[in-house]
């Protein structure tokens, strides 16, 4: 086997204590600092009989030459300072989402890791998942047909955020779901936003968007900080079939539903159509259980070795923040459908999806 490759963590605060502990489970990876502001906070990530490093200024990690990568978990305000820098000093690198906090900071990071020839890697967690994997899986190989519809409901009683509305609170994970398993990755011809702001703290608290999608599909996304019952759930609706995921149902997350409408020749009048309901079996596929940042970090180090860039890269990255931005603009036009606004990456190269 390969030396493992050397990596330090910048932000030991809500997420940083997880990636910690998965560079430090796997093979791939040793873990030589951790890096905060708050020196007793990376002192508890680190753990009182760890040799890893605590460091409180992350200038001096990125000056470190013998390290390999870095993952940043810092609120993205910061990510494209830090980012931009780590690139510069030759690191490989690993951002918690959102990519950037606005998308022309976003393409300056896409842009320079092209230009230094490092990888840069956006950490939708969700996308490792061995559910979501196998949704991509149905998708891509036409077990589901061409793509109808998706619905997604992400809501429970949760934390009113201080700096950020709903939409980019909880809308990121399913944004990039749908990035994820979408053929051609999330490029919607518009988007529309509507959002409440029952508690009247400035900021929505519940928020719906829709999407259409190339090819007539519609994907339409439900986040609220407010339900008394928590619910995590997608269907993803095609020709063929109708997958359903549950993911508060961990015996069956995931069910195929061989049902649906199929559509039949139009009546004389052309004023409506005969259709047939196709009333098949259900079946729920085995899952492998593992964790997801387990296969994040496992990514990162197989792209840095093969010199390849990661399932979730910069360009995934970019591509949800590009939603999130247009959802903002339709949010205060009065939630009328919107183009998504996606500027061109100066001296990256085209932009697409490598796999």
């Amino acid at each position: 086997m390969a030396d493992p490759l050397r990596v330090a963590l910048i932000g030991a605060g809500y997420w940083g204590p997880h990636l910690a502990r998965n560079f430090r489970a796997s093979p791939e990876w040793d873990l030589v600092a951790v890096c905060d502001r708050d020196e007793e906070r990376a002192r508890r990530v680190v753990g009182g009989r760890s040799t890893v490093e605590v460091v409180t200024d992350a200038a001096e990690v990125l000056g470190r030459a013998d390290l390999d990568a870095v993952a940043v978990a810092t609120p993205a305000a910061t990510h494209a300072g830090i980012v931009l820098a780590a690139l510069d000093a030759g690191k490989h690198v690993l951002v918690e989402k959102p990519i950037a906090a606005n998308g022309a900071d976003a393409r300056r990071m896409v842009a320079r890791a092209a230009e230094v020839g490092r990888v840069l890697m956006v950490d939708h967690t969700f996308c490792y998942t061995p559910v979501v994997r196998a949704i991509r899986d149905l998708v891509a190989d036409g077990s589901l047909g061409d793509l109808h519809f998706v619905d997604s409901v992400r809501i429970n009683l949760g934390l009113v955020q201080p700096d950020v509305d709903v939409f980019w609170d909880l809308a990121p994970h399913d944004l990039s779901i749908l990035d994820f398993v979408v053929p051609g990755g999330l490029v919607p011809t518009g988007v529309a936003a509507q959002g409440g702001d029952p508690l009247g703290v400035g900021r929505s608290c519940v928020g719906y968007l829709t999407l259409p999608l190339a090819g007539g599909a519609l994907a339409h996304l439900h986040v609220n900080w407010l339900s008394p019952t928590k619910i995590r759930q997608m269907v993803v609706g095609g020709s063929r079939r109708t997958l359903v995921w549950d993911d508060l149902a961990p015996q069956q997350r995931l069910t195929v539903y061989d049902r649906g409408v199929d559509p039949g020749e139009g009546l004389p009048d052309r004023t409506t159509a005969r259709v047939s309901y196709r009333l098949g079996d259900a079946w729920s596929p085995a899952l492998p259980e593992r964790e997801a940042l387990a296969a994040v970090v496992d990514e990162l180090a197989a792209a840095v070795r093969g010199r390849r860039a990661p399932l979730t890269d910069g360009h995934a990255g970019l591509r949800v923040l590009d939603v999130l931005e247009s959802a903002s603009l339709s949010l205060s036009d009065g939630g009328r459908l919107v183009p998504v606004a996606r500027g061109e990456l100066v001296g990256a190269g085209p932009k697409g999806r490598r796999r």
